[in-house]
């Protein structure tokens, strides 16, 4: 009999479950923090649960059908996780620490590849499989939780896969993630290359994390040459709906936008770029291109990162550069999967 998974469980669930195997709620209520908020690896580890009932529990049941496969450790501390579904399909995800603060940060996946075809990015290269169900999501962060022992504080959807494709999942993960993991609103981040109707969607709701737009290039040609979107969602259109997003939640969007070499990153792509957000409610958020072995693309140099921050910066607007992580390993997106493609296909 295959045995069912836990992690995922909403605590009325996990009530329904022990009372079957003659426990009480306040049993389920252990069960319940050792996973979301202790992280524990094993139920051998639920000291707390008596000894016959954890026995019970390893009858019927497992903690995650979402298996650890790899872990690789950049220099700088950031982490990068590799996760076996129980399709045996893999995805990714990243823990990162800025500026030696407190705050943890996990860059989870919402789908199995992705569908958006980016030229310069590694998961485009894998192609799309599927979307995550909603345990699969949460499953990313109970793993992370359970390997490292840390908690995880905030929540970037910047992994593999495109959010607003699969917002039937998402956005009950992002509650789960408030409700079980105990993490704000603020504290999440949901980052989209420019699905209209899912940014409409969020309007809807007024939805409240932090919505990000992957921009990388103010110029259509610039975009569409790189970023297929861009042909059925203009980004012109896509700025427009933000703007709407902005008005009806009262919060700032973030403009996501990767340096590129002699590709976005030129004083005119700067000015540009200052002209199409300047009446939008946001923040700037300059990342240096991750090099890797599956795209030809390269970082620029440090000087024209300044230029191109001083000048956005002089349009008004809050311009962060974001610290290099996991520049020694396999920290794009998409990177660790195609090398574990690529051995099994060997």
């Amino acid at each position: 009999m295959e045995k069912i998974s836990l992690v995922g469980k909403n605590l009325a669930e996990l009530q329904s479950i022990v009372k079957e195997l003659g426990g009480s709620n306040y049993r389920a209520s252990q069960i319940y923090n050792g996973i979301y908020l202790k992280s524990y690896n094993s139920f051998d580890e639920m000291t707390d649960l008596p000894l016959n009932f954890r026995k019970q529990l390893k009858e019927k049941y497992i903690l995650s059908d979402v298996v650890l496969k790899d872990k690789q450790i950049s220099s700088d501390g950031t982490m990068k996780f590799l996760f076996e579904l129980s399709d045996n399909n893999v995805t990714e995800a990243v823990l990162m620490r800025f500026d030696n603060r407190t705050n943890l940060t996990a860059c989870i996946s919402s789908q199995v590849g992705c569908p958006m075809g980016c030229a310069f990015c590694a998961t485009a290269k894998l192609g799309f499989k599927r979307n995550l169900k909603i345990d699969e999501i949460l499953k990313q962060i109970y793993l992370i939780q359970a390997d490292t022992g840390l908690k995880v504080t905030n929540i970037v959807f910047m992994g593999q896969g495109e959010p607003l494709l699969n917002l039937d999942n998402v956005l009950p993960a992002i509650e789960r993630l408030r409700e079980d993991f105990k993490i704000g609103s603020r504290r999440i981040t949901v980052s989209t290359c420019g699905i209209i109707p899912g940014i409409k969607k969020l309007q809807e709701i007024k939805f409240q994390p932090t919505v990000a737009i992957s921009l990388h290039s103010p110029n259509h040609s610039t975009r569409l040459s790189v970023m297929p979107v861009e042909k059925k969602y203009p980004i012109a259109d896509v700025i427009k709906e933000l703007r709407n997003l902005t008005i009806t939640t009262g919060r700032r969007v973030t403009i996501e936008y990767i340096l590129i070499k002699d590709l976005n990153d030129s004083i005119k792509d700067a000015k540009e770029l200052c002209e199409l957000i300047s009446n939008l409610k946001c923040n700037v958020n300059l990342i240096l291109y991750n090099e890797n072995e599956y795209c030809e693309f390269k970082k620029p140099d440090r000087n024209t990162v300044l230029k191109f921050k001083c000048i956005v910066e002089a349009s008004g607007k809050k311009v962060t550069v974001r610290l290099e992580r996991g520049a020694d390993i396999d920290a794009a997106c998409g990177q660790l999967s195609s090398k574990y493609k690529h051995i099994n296909e060997v």
